[in-house]
């Protein structure tokens, strides 16, 4: 990402003589608080000529479009609908902060008609003016008031022939002064752009709740090259340079510390509430804090590519996929506006026509009726919510790749782990060592490290690293073979050996008579026994156990209590060893043996039975099988580009506390979407009831059609807290949850 470069009427003239578009480019959108207008602006960049896509990420306020064009026609669309747009790139911190009431383009006009209109209802009520003098104010109040949402509408309705809320406000306002009701119409204006300006706020602390994060990274760093220390911009930072970070400093670039060792606080990028040790040799992110010791960090990536910055643009892009549940919203909303305007008209018509009726009274509710027309606070009630509790997993270390999934995982049956590395520590040790058939321990670990030298196994790797803690040096080994899922041969001092599972060795008709009581007693401890021999006989056993996680018993206990009705674990080992290691994990089944390829298998017959079941895994080695499932979890992705990439959900971290966290967020944002649907509904339907007597009035329509509006959001932003329900929506939530 380049540095942004901001667009406005100023420069304009000289971005249309000379700027081109690149064929993908995104722009950010200011003043976007509307899904339903969202939507227009989208299908009216469509139809600009030279404009191949077009998608308004709604959650990200963000425009990615391919065009073939210059950039200054997309800006002055932009910018017609009453929107402003600036390109992609620009760093949070590179941007002055500026006061709510100079950033929203809202806020200005509400101060300004708010005034004027305080002012006329002082002079008319308080101080006795007569109408003909206060009405003029009033109107001045009106036209100041109203410029904003009177261009963008007409801009809407002349470019992309489209009603919105802006329209149709301007209607209801210019209806009301037609009629003489030029104190209504004033403070229909000005509770418009309040609620306008709310909203937008409302909205920019969603929004900005992941972005704000690209400020803890410092704007420039220590480094040292050719010898010398510099202070410079991390843009000018290059792969391989050495970063100077001191204690209590803020972590510039992501990279491998080099020298020195400390604890670094890792909350923005892991969620870990606790600091994690640092030294030689391990990684670090750009954002995080180094709290006590000096550390010297060779760079490893970009500051446009760091994993702060990928975590961001993939939340983003997360917030703007459309969720299950706004399939039926989306529809109603096709429908809904057409309908209620069609409704107005009748009741401007009907009953003076058909009950002689007053047409000023009538017509009064049929611009009332217009207000409501708008499906706002219907079509924002989840998008909204998925944006903020997209934002508020991401700020706890777990990355959602969409609203799909957000809500998938909130209604899974069945869940599976892969056990190395998920379950377990993943850093497999040796802890027995049998030999057999006359050889010894020390020709043991010499043969097994020569031959697992070149597997690159996690079982192979502690092998050779407990022969070399013991000091035995190993031979080379050739016409070196691995067997996929089973073991691995080859050539030492002129002779074949082989090393693996038990199987693999029954598969040669090599018997294990000697071995077989031995091998029993490990696979009931928990162990994985390899056996080694050559073409004839088996030399010894060597047993490796992989520990388990200290998060993982206490994490699968939550798992069962959310309501999960099977916890399956699939590992290819053997199956007592598989289910010694089950039973203190607590898990309801083993599936045990498995090659790669078999997760995939396992997975799928797992959904035949339990039609939602997310699997658990590494997100490289178990990609088939993630790939299987309803939802593919990936763990300790911090750092991986193929986890964060390719994994349906990544969890930052190896903590599996994680998982049921995000089944409860994921139910809570259910509820809380079935509650805005409820309420922007309910509020609707009671407004509209207010025409059948003739109570309806401008000012409670907007009221009710803004206030909705923002209910709902400020409802949907509670998920951007804490997962446990509170405050007063509390009631809802119990009710609500009886219908998951």
């Amino acid at each position: 990402m380049g540095k942004a470069v901001e667009i406005n009427m100023k420069d304009l003239t000289t971005v249309r003589s000379n700027g081109t578009i690149p064929r993908d480019t995104t722009i950010r959108i200011s003043g976007l608080d509307c899904a339903d207008c969202a939507a227009k602006l989208e299908k009216r960049i469509q139809a600009i000529p030279g404009v191949e896509t077009a998608r308004v990420n709604f959650g990200a306020a963000k425009l990615d479009v391919t065009h073939r064009g210059s950039i200054a026609e997309l800006m002055q669309i932009i910018e017609e609908l009453g929107y402003s747009g600036t390109l992609e790139g620009a760093k949070a911190n590179d941007q002055p902060r500026s006061a709510f009431w100079k950033t929203n383009r809202y806020a200005r006009s509400t101060i300004v008609s708010g005034t004027i209109i305080s002012l006329a209802i002082i002079l008319q009520y308080l101080v006795g003016l007569p109408e003909s003098i206060v009405h003029p104010i009033y109107l001045i109040g009106i036209i100041l008031g109203s410029y904003l949402p009177a261009k963008s509408g007409l801009a809407m309705l002349l470019r992309a022939r489209e009603l919105d809320m802006n329209t149709l406000m301007m209607l209801a306002v210019l209806g009301a002064v037609a009629i003489g009701q030029l104190e209504e119409g004033a403070v229909v204006v000005f509770l418009f752009s309040l609620g306008n300006a709310l909203q937008g706020y409302t909205l920019d602390k969603t929004r900005n709740s992941i972005r704000a994060l690209m400020e803890l990274t410092p704007n420039e760093a220590l480094v040292r090259r050719n010898n010398q220390e510099m202070m410079l911009p991390v843009e000018a930072i290059r792969l391989d340079d050495t970063v100077i970070v001191r204690p209590g400093e803020r972590i510039p670039m992501d990279g491998r510390v080099v020298r020195g060792a400390s604890t670094v606080n890792q909350a923005p990028i892991t969620g870990e509430s606790l600091p994690v040790d640092k030294q030689p040799g391990d990684e670090v992110f750009a954002g995080t804090i180094n709290e006590q010791g000096a550390l010297e960090i060779a760079v490893t990536k970009l500051a446009k590519d760091n994993t702060l910055a990928r975590i961001i643009h993939l939340v983003e892009e997360a917030q703007g996929q459309r969720a299950p549940s706004q399939q039926f919203i989306d529809k109603f909303a096709r429908y809904y506006t057409p309908l209620v305007i069609m409704a107005a008209a009748l009741v401007a018509i009907i009953p003076p026509l058909a009950f002689n009726q007053p047409f000023n009274r009538w017509f009064y509710e049929a611009l009332a009726m217009l207000l409501v027309a708008c499906p706002c606070a219907l079509v924002i009630s989840t998008p909204v919510s998925i944006a903020s509790a997209i934002s508020s997993a991401a700020r706890n270390g777990v990355l959602i790749k969409g609203g799909a999934y957000l809500e998938e995982i909130g209604n899974l049956s069945a869940i599976a782990f892969d056990k190395t590395g998920t379950l377990t520590q993943g850093k497999p040790q040796v802890t027995d060592i049998l030999p057999l058939n006359g050889s010894s321990r020390e020709e043991l670990l010499t043969l097994a490290s020569a031959i697992e030298s070149r597997s690159g196994h996690p079982l192979g790797e502690a092998i050779v690293n407990y022969a070399k803690e013991q000091g035995i040096s190993f031979p080379s080994v050739t016409r070196f073979e691995a067997v996929l899922g089973k073991g691995a041969q080859g050539e030492v001092y002129g002779r074949k050996y082989f090393i693996g599972k038990v199987g693999f060795f029954q598969e040669r008709g090599i018997s294990l008579d000697k071995a077989e009581a031995a091998i029993y007693q490990l696979q009931q401890e928990g162990k994985t026994a390899m056996v080694l021999g050559d073409e004839e006989k088996i030399l010894g056993l060597i047993a490796v156990a992989d520990g388990l996680k200290n998060t993982s018993r206490a994490a699968i206990e939550q798992l069962k209590k959310t309501g999960l009705k099977k916890v399956v674990m699939l590992t290819g080992d053997n199956e007592r060893t598989a289910r010694a290691i089950a039973s203190n994990l607590g898990v309801d089944e083993v599936k045990a043996d498995l090659l790669p390829k078999d997760k995939a298998v396992a997975i799928k017959k797992l959904m035949a039975e339990h039609a939602k079941v997310a699997m658990v895994g590494d997100g490289v080695n178990d990609a088939p099988a993630l790939a299987s499932a309803t939802v593919g979890i990936a763990m300790g992705a911090a750092g991986t580009d193929t986890a964060l990439e390719t994994a349906d959900i990544a969890l930052m971290t190896d903590d599996l506390s994680k998982l049921p966290y995000t089944i409860n967020l994921s139910r809570r944002t259910q509820r809380i979407i079935k509650q805005n649907i409820v309420l922007s509904l309910a509020i609707k339907g009671v407004i509209l009831l207010l025409v059948i007597p003739g109570w309806l009035t401008l000012w409670l329509a907007i009221v009710g059609d803004m206030g909705s509006s923002l209910l709902v959001t400020l409802n949907g932003m509670r998920l951007l807290g804490d997962e446990q329900p509170q405050g007063r929506f509390l009631w809802l939530e119990k009710l609500t949850s009886k219908s998951l």
